[in-house]
């Protein structure tokens, strides 16, 4: 260990310690790309165990191998594919009562040599569990005994003295995310899927809330086209800075804050101007039924404030203000 003038010595070199994060992150980074060149036929394979599975996924692992897991395990199960994780030590003292033959496996080993999963293997293979081995050793025995093997390709970890699992846990982690991703689109997992599963929190708001949670119905800023500038501003200043030139249920056209601006600028009586000379005839819509984050990112996108809101028929139905998606969680 260091002694104490060592270490402050040490810690008072900025670009030393710089140095040494980059080095970690180039390791990590090169392992990826490496990871990423060599993704092949047993991905693929692999892939369509998960996605064909018909039970659960069961994922496996000792040390950090297990903390990786219980990730991989969770982002499974949040993408539409029901996983836990088994920790081997307790698998072979009761808890392989939670697996059964229409499981798949993935079992996670940087030596591929672990006691502890060697022994919960051979029982998934008396059971008939097809079994997926992450290793970094091919030739190992958990590879032997596995139905497919990705090889982490892993030969140097971040740690200076090659001990710590840094660059293998990385690019396991990685390499879980891709199974996952590549198996949700396989199956044709969607927006409102993953909204049906992540309710609750933010996440949850901005998938689920849609445009007809939030937008005001009555009353509503409509004027007839033959209307003046006068109404127009009552309007405005009323309604939040939109007024809805309505005709038949349709929209026809929209004045809003902006457009009285640049009236202003352009003249000074301004009351007696027909709206139909103001407004913008072709105004952006949102629908009904859409989800209020994409609105929200038209609005941001134009510098809209505020939006007729209209149904699949095209009729006028309400009036969708960005402050109110904004509180409401749909950003």
């Amino acid at each position: 260990m260091p002694t104490s003038r060592e270490l402050s010595r040490d810690l008072s070199d900025t670009a030393l310690i710089v140095e040494r994060g980059r080095r970690v992150l180039a390791l990590e980074a090169e392992a990826l790309r490496a990871s990423e060149a060599a993704l092949g036929e047993a991905f693929a394979d692999a892939v369509h165990l998960l996605a064909t599975c018909t039970g659960r996924v069961i994922v496996a692992g000792v040390g950090k191998s297990g903390l990786v897991g219980r990730k991989m395990a969770a982002t499974f199960t949040s993408t539409g594919t029901p996983a836990m994780f088994l920790h081997p030590v307790e698998s072979v003292h009761g808890d392989l009562g939670i697996v059964g033959p229409d499981d798949v496996a993935i079992l996670i080993s940087k030596s591929g040599e672990s006691d502890e999963l060697l022994g919960l293997i051979e029982a998934l293979a008396r059971m008939g569990v097809k079994r997926i081995a992450m290793t970094a050793i091919a030739t190992s025995r958990l590879a032997r005994l596995s139905d497919v093997t990705l090889d982490l390709l892993v030969k140097e970890e971040a740690c200076p003295h090659d001990l710590a699992p840094t660059t293998s846990t990385t690019v396991t982690m990685a390499l879980g995310d891709a199974l996952a991703v590549a198996v949700l689109q396989a199956k044709g997992f969607q927006a409102h899927d993953f909204a049906r599963l992540h309710p609750g929190g933010a996440l949850g708001r901005r998938l689920l809330t849609r445009v007809s949670d939030v937008m005001v119905t009555a009353p509503l800023p409509i004027l007839d086209p033959m209307a003046t500038m006068r109404e127009a501003v009552v309007l405005l200043a009323e309604r939040r800075g939109i007024a809805i030139v309505v005709e038949q249920d349709r929209v026809s056209g929209v004045v809003t804050a902006g457009d009285l601006t640049r009236l202003l600028e352009r003249q000074h009586d301004v009351l007696s101007v027909p709206v139909a000379t103001v407004m913008t005839t072709s105004p952006r819509t949102a629908e009904d039924h859409e989800l209020g984050s994409a609105v929200v990112h038209r609005m941001e996108t134009f510098g809209i404030m505020a939006m007729p809101v209209v149904d699949a028929a095209k009729r006028l139905v309400g009036v969708v203000h960005l402050h109110d998606l904004m509180r409401a969680g749909a950003v």
